[in-house]
């Protein structure tokens, strides 16, 4: 396993250290819950940096990156919607779309499908959440109207992503298709057979 995927577990495995702080009785457990995600954050962008600068991306990492990402996410945000700092439609509308996309890929990646990799759409996305949950974490009182404008971009991303994902996987198949089959070698094709 190379250090970008390495990384990516890392994110996975602050999840449940996330749940612990963020639901401890400490006096600041708000300010390292939060900084709990932004230390995941910077491992995304980080293993992300890592895994194109030096040729280590996998079909793994680009599954389990994205993957990562959005159960960060869900946490963050069903914690937030638990505690009343977000609006239970605001909550539903990101399960929604995250739930979506995380069942999606898992799907298509077993079915031998290729998935887009994570890109500057999804990176921005995952930027905009960040900024969102830090002004909730900070209670400032244009935090829920920038977090329902994320919420539509980050539809709007998901459209993009799909239509991608059609045209890889469609390019694919007409590529496999004009592949044309190799005869086995010492058979004999029918018109040398003997009549």
């Amino acid at each position: 396993m190379n250090l970008p995927n390495l990384l990516t577990m890392l994110r996975f495995a602050l999840i449940p250290v996330y749940v612990a702080v963020f639901a401890s009785d400490s006096s600041n457990h708000m300010k390292w819950a939060f900084l709990i995600v932004v230390i995941a954050g910077l491992t995304d962008i980080l293993d992300g940096y890592l895994a194109r600068k030096y040729g280590q991306v996998t079909s793994v990492g680009a599954m389990l990156d994205p993957l990562a990402d959005k159960t960060m996410m869900i946490t963050v945000i069903l914690s937030l919607l638990l505690t009343g700092h977000i609006p239970w439609s605001a909550g539903a509308a990101i399960f929604i779309r995250d739930a979506g996309m995380i069942v999606g890929s898992a799907f298509f990646h077993f079915r031998g499908k290729k998935t887009v990799p994570a890109n500057w759409m999804g990176k921005l996305t995952t930027i905009l959440y960040y900024l969102a949950i830090l002004f909730i974490f900070f209670e400032l009182p244009f935090a829920k109207t920038y977090l329902w404008g994320v919420i539509v971009f980050s539809f709007i991303t998901s459209f993009i992503y799909i239509f991608l994902f059609v045209g890889l996987n469609k390019d694919e198949e007409e590529q496999a298709g004009t592949e044309l089959p190799v005869q086995p070698a010492g058979k004999k094709r029918d018109r040398d057979l003997p009549h």
